[in-house]
């Protein structure tokens, strides 16, 4: 029996994608904004490359999405929209790949950077190769709106490498036709079977070969290794304390309370102290972690008075910020600002704040 998204290990989906979504909505006559503040994501937030909505919460999203528009082929209008450099270092490693074959390879190495709990396995002969894409979670209503996502994104994703439509590539499609697809059909430009027996990409063998416009050696090998790190990162940023930061990071308003993200993580705030605790973090220390870096960021970025900067960051005034910033840093936020434009950058030393004790 597969885990609930609720149950299982969550490692986060790029916030990148659920902004990409709210933009689509919009398109569509949906208030996007107001969607994900009911979420309780903070729209600004979700255009950073780097940070990872939890699990929950995009479902929510996504689901309410769903409802909210209308439209259940969501999956297959957000696919039209997935541009490479979208995909981070996978995106660039893919890019920079000498032929469709390597490309593919990448994206079954690396797929979980990207779409957590996806995995793709190959299975060949003397002509064809299936790419049979499959999930270790029970997803709920995200499995058709993700398949639709991955699958036909694959397609689009193909032609913008090799610079069309790879000749003679098929999607697989476990579940019957739904009754959304016949308005994509034609938008669709391969062979697409429904009820089979896997999910999957279907290529002749001879079309692995095919080149890819962008090939870069060297940038492939660096992004390659940037991979491998950040898969390396992932797996031990898979902790009960990571999922928390996660939640914080991406909240609107900012600092949530700890029965929101308590309730986002479907455990009880007594259960979210306790699982806490045994990593020897508290709910505290992590909001005071994120907010040190937001205050870095905000300081050395923008031009926002220490009053809009306290606002911002959810304190009283600016007074009570300075207090804080102090007690972190030893220095002073006007300090701080003024070391890092004299100098490119500082950083803030967050690992004061997670240090036990």
């Amino acid at each position: 029996m597969r885990a609930s998204v609720s149950t299982a290990q969550d490692l986060g989906m790029p916030a990148i994608y659920l902004h990409l979504l709210a933009e689509l909505l919009n398109t569509i006559g949906v208030d996007e904004q107001d969607l994900l503040l009911r979420v309780g994501l903070d729209p600004a937030r979700l255009k950073s490359t780097e940070l990872r909505v939890s699990q929950a919460q995009a479902s929510e999203f996504v689901t309410r999405a769903i409802i909210e528009s209308a439209e259940p082929g969501l999956g297959i209008l957000l696919a039209r929209e997935l541009k490479l450099p979208l995909h981070g270092a996978l995106g660039t490693a893919v890019m920079s790949s000498r032929t469709l074959g390597d490309a593919l390879e990448l994206m079954t190495r690396y797929l979980t950077l990207r779409v957590p709990h996806l995995q793709i396995s190959k299975r060949e002969n003397a002509s064809l190769v299936w790419y049979i894409v499959t999930c270790d979670v029970d997803l709920g209503p995200m499995h058709s709106f993700i398949m639709d996502a991955m699958l036909f994104g694959c397609v689009f994703m193909g032609a913008q490498l090799t610079g069309s439509v790879v000749d003679g590539l098929r999607i697989l499609r476990r579940c019957p036709q739904p009754a959304y697809f016949q308005r994509f059909r034609s938008q669709i430009p391969v062979p697409v079977e429904f009820g089979a027996t896997d999910n999957a990409l279907v290529i002749p063998v001879s079309r692995l070969n095919l080149p890819v416009r962008f090939t870069d050696d060297q940038l492939a090998a660096s992004s390659r290794a940037q991979c491998e790190e950040a898969l390396r990162r992932l797996t031990e940023d898979a902790g009960f304390a990571c999922r928390v930061r996660r939640v914080i990071e991406t909240s609107h308003p900012f600092p949530p309370k700890l029965a929101r993200v308590a309730g986002t993580l479907f455990v009880s705030e007594r259960t979210l102290k306790r699982r806490l605790q045994e990593e020897e973090a508290s709910f505290q220390q992590l909001v005071d972690q994120v907010r040190l870096e937001r205050a870095g960021d905000l300081l050395r970025n923008t031009s926002m008075n220490l009053s809009q900067i306290a606002d911002a960051l959810g304190y009283a005034d600016a007074a009570n910020f300075t207090r804080a910033f102090k007690r972190w840093t030893t220095t002073s936020p006007s300090q701080y600002r003024n070391a890092s434009r004299a100098s490119g950058s500082v950083p803030v030393p967050t690992d004061r704040i997670l240090a036990p004790g």
